[in-house]
């Protein structure tokens, strides 16, 4: 009777502590995918909405598509009406008080010259400055190349940000789509 007794106590021990290690396991997992998920939320990064319409209108610069990058302008102004002021800290507030009015006047003004690429691109430089000066402060979320095409301008040059090493010139579009070198990695 006493091996059946130590038998039933060892079993039942043996029961809740593989139990109670599985929970312990479904706990941690569902923790890492909390840490996981809340690690991705930081890294997309105060400025996200701003940064995607900006980098998807100097994609739609490089093809040579007006369009698009007017329509990248106008998500771009939506971006910059909703932003949540209260995200940031002094120094980052103080940058994007300065940049915003400027920065928004240019989104809008590429959203609404859809037939008119160069006037785009002339409003695209000084936007690039100003998103740059907003990254530097914020951080983007992730990784971002501050790129330079020497030949823009007669030869002024001019910069922009990409989400990639590899050139594609929203200055020259198509018809010198390489033109320039990687000057700084943001992270």
């Amino acid at each position: 009777m006493r091996t059946l007794i130590l038998s039933a106590a060892i079993s039942t021990l043996f029961f809740v502590a593989c139990n109670s290690n599985g929970n312990k396991q479904e706990t941690s997992s569902t923790t890492a995918e909390n840490t996981e998920m809340k690690t991705n939320e930081i890294a997309k990064g105060p400025v996200q909405g701003i940064l995607a319409g900006y980098l998807e209108m100097k994609n739609a610069l490089a093809k040579d598509d007006d369009k698009g990058a007017a329509d990248a302008g106008k998500e771009m102004v939506k971006a910059f009406d909703g932003f949540d002021k209260s995200t940031l800290n002094a120094e980052q507030a103080k940058v994007f008080a300065d940049i915003q009015t400027d920065a928004r006047e240019h989104a809008e003004h590429i959203g609404s010259n859809a037939g008119n690429i160069e006037h785009q691109r002339e409003h695209f430089e000084t936007l690039s400055q100003e998103v740059y000066d907003l990254v530097k402060v914020t951080g983007a979320g992730e990784k971002l190349y501050y790129t330079n095409c020497p030949m823009y301008n007669n030869n002024k040059g001019a910069n922009w940000l990409s989400e990639t090493k590899e050139i594609h010139n929203p200055y020259l579009g198509k018809s010198m789509q390489t033109c320039g070198s990687v000057k700084e990695e943001l992270n």
